[in-house]
């Protein structure tokens, strides 16, 4: 069976058309690449989230009695809001050897080199096979690919090493932090100003808890990083939305913390709510309930991304290296979801083309020698795993 071939570009270019920003569906390029690939005779299964707005992909290329290598990418991008754009960012532009567009470098360029590739893989003599694996929300939870590793080993293939394709300019990543994102919630009792005692201000509370977590971050970055590998080299606590209260004259009845762990590989991830939790009990509670026994502080975590630990002689780490031309990996500063395939125990590098530096930004751009240097990676990927 015969499709529709299409270079690397032209295919990067139906892949920048779709609006695929995380607060919208995926669906209309998941449905345009199942056609691809039934075009090509290639099977994939669609995985949707619950509310069945969005849906990860998943094929197979080659023997379908044995796991292979999963090459993985996310589909959504993020917003343009509030950014200049000299051309539209959803519809590609080439100019002076760069290809213009959201999603163009983070992570696009990679979904299509690899579906640009297809009758490729079809036509080798895979002796491993390659699985395809497309996921949704990577930008904002990461649990795009969760639901498709859950079946892994039972309707779907054990795969055995996956390369997720964020930029790396082609260096081979084998680890990154973790981050674990939390809200926290307080709620008090409104009173008047002056007469404190008659209720308990939910933003007092909220701003012990900040400095709470300010003293953590100092004493993690006392710790360091004893592998020295991390930039910056430790686990690191960040507040990124505080708000609460009505007015200046009134206690507050309500307060909300917005913050995030980025934890190296060997802190655990529960270790700091744990701590934050004991001195709300001991600390924020006790003071506070003393005028408003209803005093009340509620943590959630809100999305998890797992640190990616090293696995130094993994299949996945010496067949990228081998494939890069690379004699050592790197760190990454951002998390991925290589993590969430780590910690199902496969191993799994981060590698693709182009530069972390030019995601999220107007004016994405991934360069066409990046893009010609992640297809040859594909190539000699192709050439590996054949008889």
């Amino acid at each position: 069976m015969t499709g529709q071939r299409l270079t690397p570009l032209e295919m990067l270019a139906r892949l920048v058309a779709f609006n695929t920003i995380s607060s919208c569906s995926n669906l209309e390029l998941i449905s345009f690449v199942e056609a691809y690939l039934q075009g090509w005779g290639v099977v994939s299964q669609r995985i949707p989230n619950a509310a069945g707005d969005k849906a990860a992909l998943f094929a197979t290329i080659g023997p379908q009695d044995r796991g292979g290598v999963v090459l993985s990418g996310h589909t959504d991008v993020v917003p343009v809001d509030g950014q200049i754009w000299a051309s539209d960012p959803f519809s590609l532009h080439v100019e002076n050897d760069r290809a213009y567009g959201r999603g163009a470098v983070d992570m696009k360029g990679f979904c299509a080199l690899v579906l640009a590739l297809v009758p490729d893989f079809l036509a080798a003599r895979l002796a491993t096979p390659v699985h395809i694996f497309l996921s949704y929300d990577e930008e904002v939870t990461c649990l795009g690919v969760v639901d498709g590793i859950a079946r892994f080993g039972r309707d779907l293939p054990q795969p055995i090493a996956v390369i997720v394709g964020e930029p790396t300019d082609l260096e081979v990543a084998d680890a990154h932090k973790s981050i674990a994102m939390f809200t926290t919630r307080i709620t008090g009792a409104q009173a008047h100003s002056s007469k404190p005692d008659l209720g308990a201000s939910a933003v007092h509370g909220a701003m012990l808890i900040g400095a709470e977590l300010d003293r953590l971050s100092l004493e993690y970055a006392s710790r360091g990083d004893s592998s020295g590998r991390f930039d910056p080299p430790c686990s690191t606590i960040h507040i990124g939305q505080m708000s609460g209260g009505t007015a200046r004259n009134i206690l507050a009845s309500d307060a909300l913390l917005q913050w995030e762990v980025r934890a190296l590989p060997d802190l655990d991830i529960n270790e700091v709510p744990a701590r934050l939790a004991q001195f709300i009990d001991t600390t924020i509670l006790p003071r506070f309930q003393q005028t408003f026994p209803g005093y009340r502080v509620d943590t959630e975590m809100d999305g998890l991304v797992p640190a990616l630990a090293p696995s130094v002689g993994a299949f996945a780490q010496t067949l990228a290296l081998k494939l890069a031309g690379r004699n050592q990996t790197i760190t990454v500063p951002y998390g991925t979801e290589a993590g969430h395939f780590h910690n199902a125990g496969i191993p799994t590098v981060v590698c693709g083309p182009g530069s972390i530096d030019r995601a999220h930004k107007a004016d994405e751009y991934i360069s066409l020698d990046e893009l010609a240097g992640g297809e040859g990676l594909l190539r000699r990927l192709i050439a590996e795993l054949s008889y």
